[in-house]
């Protein structure tokens, strides 16, 4: 049976990703003092104000001027500088406190920081190349990414910071993806500019993102539907970290578990074994053992081992799934510790995971996104 299949993204300047952005800068400045601090930090945004707090743990301080250039830096670099909520006069809270010691005592004997579950997937659309990811979440970040490098580039002007893109995908009787059914898009704009020069400026990238061959008719597309959208980010709308986690993984294809990513240190498995179970799901595929793949974990508190590792390929898989999950927990270090080694993830390289998609992203030298190397594809290959 043929479907559709629908997903949304929001870009930088939208306001929960403003909070998630300044929470995980945050995060950035206590790893660069202290590789082994720790951090659960949430940040809320609203006209012309930021409110920082949470939980830090840290062998060297972090001052309340530090944190406050931080967070003008980040609001400047993505580009807020309006009579709403701009870089130069936001007032700027912050109530950050120590961690808890009961939360402490699990953590330093390298247990997991919290109880939980966690989900991890890749999967391989056919004919196209989507980094593993599903074709409507990787369309919807790809159109606002193209548009927010032209808009930092200088290549287009009058687009303010705040957007959000929605991408429908069919596919055919064999689940094989076929064309884009609907695409919208909601941009901030200044003023000056018409609903049919924003639309011109739009739709040259959406047409960029679509993969080779397609074409959508213009009657598909929606821009700014309520026909103006000046007033935006923040002076707009409250922003609150952790309030797009569909957004931040898989676009609902995959499940969920619960916990959103950005402002924790990697010692919070909600991050950190996320990640984890997205470079194991994606060697998975890469290496060709199943066109689909979907793994949960769950943890306990202050407990080291997970209590509970979980595998599905959806039907997909060419190899036996009960022998790919014994290789899993043999090849694969999914302890707190063991996470964070294998990933490197004790540094500061999480602000640019606050948008755009945490996962789907290409490993660099910096160190940024190496849960999505396939380094390991080889050796799961041969282990069959």
């Amino acid at each position: 049976m043929s479907y559709l299949f629908t997903s949304e993204a929001v870009s930088e300047g939208h306001p929960d990703k403003v909070c998630d952005a300044l929470s995980d800068a945050v995060v950035d400045l206590y790893l660069t003092r202290d590789a082994k601090a720790r951090t659960a930090i949430e940040t809320l945004a609203t006209t012309n104000q930021v409110v920082i707090a949470g939980e830090t743990s840290s062998a060297i301080p972090v001052s309340h001027e530090e944190i406050e250039d931080i967070v003008r830096q980040t609001v400047k670099n993505i580009g807020y500088d309006q009579d709403g909520f701009s870089w130069r006069d936001i007032n700027i809270q912050s109530y950050l406190h120590k961690q808890s010691a009961d939360i402490a005592l699990g953590v330093d004997k390298t247990g997991a920081g919290d109880q939980g579950i966690m989900f991890g997937y890749a999967c391989c659309e056919e004919g196209i190349d989507t980094n593993y990811m599903p074709l409507a979440i990787y369309l919807s970040n790809l159109i606002l990414k193209k548009l927010s490098d032209a808009r930092h580039s200088g290549k287009i002007s009058g687009i303010l910071p705040d957007a959000k893109s929605q991408v429908t995908i069919e596919y055919d009787d064999s689940g094989r993806p076929v064309g884009a059914a609907k695409i919208v898009v909601s941009t901030q704009h200044e003023a000056t500019l018409s609903q049919n020069e924003v639309s011109e400026i739009v739709k040259q990238y959406i047409y960029a993102s679509m993969p080779d061959g397609w074409k959508i008719d213009d009657k598909n597309i929606l821009i700014n539907p309520t026909g103006r959208f000046v007033i935006g980010g923040p002076d707009g709308d409250t922003g609150l970290t952790g309030r797009k986690i569909i957004v931040d993984t898989y676009g609902g294809y995959a499940p969920h578990g619960g916990g959103a990513f950005s402002g924790k240190d990697p010692t919070k498995v909600d991050r950190s074994a996320a990640y984890m179970l997205r470079y194991i799901a994606k060697n998975i595929v890469a290496a060709g053992l199943a066109k689909e793949c979907v793994l949960q974990v769950s943890y306990a508190i202050g407990v080291t081992e997970p209590l509970s590792v979980y595998l599905d390929t959806r039907g997909s898989a060419k190899v036996d799934e009960v022998k790919l999950l014994k290789i899993i927990k043999e090849m694969f270090d999914l302890t707190p510790a063991g996470i964070i080694r294998q990933l490197d993830l004790q540094r500061p390289i999480y602000l640019p995971t606050a948008a755009y998609g945490h996962f789907g992203r290409t490993p660099d030298n910096a160190g940024h996104f190496t849960w999505e190397k396939t380094d390991k594809a080889e050796d799961l290959k041969k282990c069959f």
